[in-house]
């Protein structure tokens, strides 16, 4: 009898990032604390885009793509974490724009089947030097198009 790989999850668009919840990460009623749902996001999206060199390693003017601020965040909570494991984080693009970009989120089961929570987050790309408004580079914008949610 041979062992079978696991497979991967699949999802129509964007990626999904296995994340863990500790212990600690659930308030006093045992359920995932609401602060630690955007964290979580947060650490998926730096994942993704470490994958596609994307990083901020203590030098703004050098940090590219990485200077960036968000200008919005909306989540809504649908169904209780109440357990530490692992569970995944679905990123995709709804809008790439010159010098802005939606991504929404899913908070869900491992397996992305399950959904907890799910949210929108703009970001706008700023210029280190001006800190104003300043255009994704190419090789940005090509990693991002990957990440697009089809229309409809």
């Amino acid at each position: 009898m041979t062992a079978e790989a696991p497979t991967a999850p699949a999802v129509s668009h964007g990626r999904l990032i296995p994340v863990t919840v500790h212990f600690d990460d659930l308030d006093a009623l045992g359920l995932l604390h609401n602060a630690r749902y955007p964290l979580m996001v947060e650490r998926a999206w730096t994942e993704l885009w470490h994958e596609h060199g994307v990083r901020f390693d203590g030098d703004w003017a050098a940090a590219g793509d990485a200077c960036n601020a968000v200008r919005e965040l909306r989540i809504s909570y649908e169904a209780p974490v109440t357990r530490p494991g692992t569970y995944a984080v679905h990123l995709w693009l709804e809008r790439l724009g010159t010098t802005g970009l939606t991504y929404g989120f899913r908070f869900c089961s491992a397996d992305g089947t399950e959904t907890y929570a799910r949210g929108t987050r703009v970001l706008v790309r700023l210029d280190a030097a001006t800190m104003r408004p300043a255009p994704w580079s190419e090789t940005f914008r090509a990693a991002g198009r990957e990440l697009l949610r089809p229309a409809g």
